[in-house]
């Protein structure tokens, strides 16, 4: 609940920071709860589904006090009177997450629109609105303010003063839109606003604070409040306690443009899930949206470590004067609430136990709830956003969960591009078409970045016994957006401190500290990833090889990677691999290891040895990547007699005992191989569904005998081959594992099967687990996003304090610095940035001001260690 990179909260009353790419510096990692954001209060649509709201004549909004929006009267004080029952949602299954899709069932009816399909050609001047939350009322001024002649009416089931939840926080950057779309509410909300930059983490006794982050929060209900009175102004009909028609019915009407803000349960998109195809998935923690009468000075966050198992808060204001207010949401994971018998407390029991938890963050004093139930967050994805003239917004259309309170950010900002597009396309169709252009890539970046800030509150538990700092910085940082970077312009002295805890020398950034592997030292923390190049022949690597790994090595990172080498003929994934399999290529990597040891003394090369199992026998990735060759095809091997794509890559021979040996075998010699080649470290390839991943997952390991079945049995030959290859590798070097921590697909390899395969290996002395995912079966559905495989090196490094190399989507500096200070890895693997840049770890330095043993020039480059000027500023 920190406010997100995005721009979830205003600039710092300073300068504002800049990040390294020269944009303004972003929020930490996620940010306050702004509203429940599909819990008891449903941001951006309208409040939750209540059933059938009692039929009545329509209610005009309040009228407004003079001086507030042109001199009308304010709304009386709230006096709620339609109460909603409990929250319909049952929360996760006891074994975690699920999907859920719309229940079986009749077919849902089809649209009727009752004009002719041209009619939508045509600027709408009928717009009814479903759903009385924050973004369906500024829709429906703004469509208003557009175009006067519109008719524009807001269904809302419930009474104008009901609201539920309590603040509110906007961002400079939907403050700014905001303006420019209506200044009259943008002078409005800053009149209300409370700011406030400092956050505040609460752990195991050690209370840091953060500064410079920039917060704004008004109360949800006066948000509601300006905006039924700017509708009431530019004449908008409210319709409140009152159900709104279908979308169908609304259109057969006479309404050219329904927009559906009907909130995380709408029924709009439910009664039409066959054309808006929603995804739904309920998460593993409970929360509750209470509220304290008293203003705090900064966003809290603060963990009570019971009996029961962890709760967190999150607390932050949202009115100051005669009646200050602080929101306060408490979350913990399904176990724990039911453990601590919170399913069987009603909301006045659960309000004083929460408040009795958290006496001390509260200061003694009581907490308020309003209508307030315990929930479990949903997901929402659609995979389209319209229909015919019915479009969807904010919660309806998509949620982002609260920790990085974007609800009524996103629902805003929905209406504001709505209203825009259109006013400006030609036609509706057109118009509805751009709106979700333009909206769906900041959703989905923003979903992503919830999602990870989302998964470390569920995974919480297992990151407190971090120091102090870095479980401030880990926590700041967590949705991936914020970096060290951005956080040391921010707050020099708190960014200071992290740094000195990590331990690094007083202007040596955190990737310029050196790291020891086992018997080997690192002089800084940059890995070369493993990246195939497929250009070997017989498997012997060649000039290309070396001017490749070398010019790598050169570039100043501490460990440069080999590609997958192969230890068999048969185990090649292409024609174009290179192997270890015979002396003559020991030979060859002796050339470029001499080389690497000789011209860039310092740089450690290591070996990736792997078996390509059932994904052999395939083109080069130029010539289709994973398709089998148009000719010249050889027998592939793998756990069990699976294809990696049925109809299109062979089928593979299961491995039986003899095979099993045979292959060991291969392993044992390839990494003698090695020992002589003198690599300085060797990895095992464990991932990406070759062979030995093959027997690690469920998916590709179907064997009935002792090397299939349950964990340990489909641990059993990768760590025998594990064990043959360290009896013959030398024991003062390391000798590394690479995992695919999850398979992406349902029934694979899971987050928690990672951490055993890692302890497994680490008690077989691996000196290191390189952790990606993925890739073991062709229907993977990766969540691809920046550093998105981090995750899961994180929760392993955290369970079990082994070494960690973090690889997949890092690409800047400020990534690698980020990640090492949080905590999340010990080495960072790039492999894209150092194919665009060979000196990607020596640039890296000349841009941090960084001059030291960790990135030394070669002599010969020495003379272009600084940035060459980009032009010239004199005539």
């Amino acid at each position: 609940m920190i406010p997100d990179p995005d721009g979830h909260a205003p600039a710092p009353s300073r300068a504002p920071a800049r990040d390294p790419g020269g944009a303004p510096a972003r929020d930490p990692g996620g940010g306050p709860a702004r509203d429940p954001g599909g819990g008891p209060a449903s941001d951006g649509g309208r409040s939750p589904a209540t059933g059938p709201a009692p039929a009545s004549a329509p209610v005009p909004a309040p009228a407004p006090a003079p001086g507030l929006l042109g001199g009308r009267a304010d709304p009386p004080p709230p006096a709620s009177t339609d109460t909603p029952p409990p929250d319909p949602d049952p929360g996760p299954a006891p074994d975690g997450p699920s999907a859920i899709r719309r229940p079986s069932g009749p077919a849902p009816h089809a649209f009727a629109p009752a004009r002719p399909p041209e009619a939508l050609t045509l600027h709408p001047l009928r717009v009814a609105v479903i759903g009385g939350g924050p973004g369906g009322l500024y829709a429906a001024a703004l469509l208003k303010r557009g175009d006067p002649r519109r008719e524009v009416t807001v269904w809302e089931r419930n009474a104008p003063t009901d609201t539920f939840g309590f603040g509110v926080v906007l961002s400079d950057e939907t403050l700014g839109g905001i303006e420019s779309a209506d200044p009259v509410v943008h002078a409005a909300l800053r009149r209300e606003l409370v700011h406030w930059d400092d956050v505040e983490i609460v752990h195991r006794g050690h209370r840091l604070t953060s500064t410079g982050h920039g917060f704004a929060a008004l109360g949800r209900r006066r948000l509601l409040e300006l905006l039924h009175t700017r509708c009431t102004d530019l004449g908008v009909r409210l319709r409140f306690r009152t159900e709104a028609p279908t979308a169908d019915a609304l259109t057969a009407q006479g309404y050219d443009l329904v927009v559906a803000a009907d909130g995380v349960h709408s029924r709009t998109r439910e009664e039409h899930a066959d054309i808006f195809r929603p995804t739904l998935t309920t998460h593993r923690c409970r929360y509750i949206w209470l509220a304290a009468d008293f203003a705090l000075d900064a966003f809290r966050f603060e963990i009570a470590e019971t009996e029961y198992g962890v709760m967190q808060l999150h607390a932050y204001p949202y009115a100051l004067g005669s009646e200050p207010s602080s929101t306060v949401i408490v979350e913990m994971r399904e176990e724990v609430w039911r453990a601590a018998g919170f399913d069987e407390l009603d909301e006045e029991e659960s309000t004083a136990r929460c408040a009795k938890i958290f006496a001390d963050a509260l200061q003694g004093r009581t907490l308020r709830s309003n209508k307030s139930a315990w929930t479990a967050f949903r997901t929402v994805v659609n995979a389209r956003w319209s229909h015919g003239s019915t479009v969807l917004l904010g919660d309806a259309a998509h949620t982002a969960h609260f920790s990085i309170g974007s609800g009524t950010k996103l629902a805003v900002e929905d209406a504001v591009a709505l209203a825009a597009h259109v006013d400006r396309e030609p036609t509706l169709a057109r118009a509805l078409a751009a709106y979700e252009a333009e909206r769906r890539p900041v959703v989905e970046s923003t979903q992503r970045a919830a999602a990870a800030s989302l998964r470390w509150f569920e995974e919480l538990a297992g990151q407190l016994d971090r120091p102090p700092h870095q479980f401030a910085f880990n926590l700041l940082t967590r949705s991936r957006r914020v970096t060290h970077d951005n956080l040391r312009l921010r707050d020099p002295a708190f960014t200071a401190a992290v740094e000195e805890e990590f331990g690094c020398p007083p202007g040596t950034p955190p990737m310029f500290t050196p790291f020891r592997l086992g018997g080997l030292t690192l002089r800084n923390r940059v890995v070369v990833s493993p990246m195939d190049q497929y250009v070997a022949e017989n498997g012997l690597p060649g000039d290309f090889h070396l001017v490749h790994l070398g010019a790598r090595a050169l570039g100043g990172a501490g460990l440069v990677m080999t590609e997958m080498v192969c230890v068999s003929e048969q185990g090649r994934i292409t024609p174009g691999c290179t192997g270890l399999w015979n002396d003559e290529q020991a030979a060859a990597w002796a050339r470029v290891t001499r080389f690497v040891h000789t011209e860039a003394p310092g740089t450690a090369i290591g070996v990736q040895l792997g078996h390509s199992g059932r994904k052999g026998s395939t083109r080069r990735m130029w010539d289709g990547i994973d398709m089998p060759l148009p000719h010249g095809n050889w027998p592939l091997v793998a756990a069990s007699a699976l294809p990696y794509r049925p109809g299109v890559n062979q089928t593979p021979q299961a491995l039986d005992r003899a095979g099993l040996a045979a292959v060991r075998e291969e392993f044992t010699a390839a990494a003698r191989r090695a020992a002589q080649a003198d690599f300085d470290l060797l990895e095992l390839h464990c991932a990406h569904g070759y062979l030995l991943s093959g027997f690690l997952s469920p998916l590709t390991n179907q064997r009935t005998d002792a090397y299939g079945g349950d964990l340990a049995g489909r641990l059993r030959f990768p760590l025998e081959v594990f064990d043959a290859v360290r009896e013959v590798w030398p024991a003062d070097r390391p000798l590394t594992v690479r995992i695919s921590a999850t398979d992406w697909a349902e029934g694979g390899t899971t987050a928690d099967d990672a951490v055993e395969i890692a302890r497994a290996f680490t008690a077989h002395g691996a000196a290191a687990i390189d952790v990606s995912t993925g890739q073991v079966v062709a229907d993977e559905r990766p969540e691809f996003g920046r550093s998105y495989q981090t995750p899961y090196a994180d929760r392993i490094r955290a369970a079990l304090g082994v070494p960690v190399i973090a690889v997949g989507a890092i690409s800047s500096w400020d990534d690698v610095n980020s990640l090492l200070l949080a905590g999340r890895a010990d080495l960072c693997a790039l492999a894209r940035p150092h194919l665009y840049d060979p000196q990607w770890t020596l640039h890296a330095a000349v841009e941090q001001g960084y001059e030291g043993p960790a990135a030394p020039w070669p002599a010969p480059y020495r003379a272009g260690n600084r940035r060459p000027p980009t032009g010239r500023k004199d005539p």
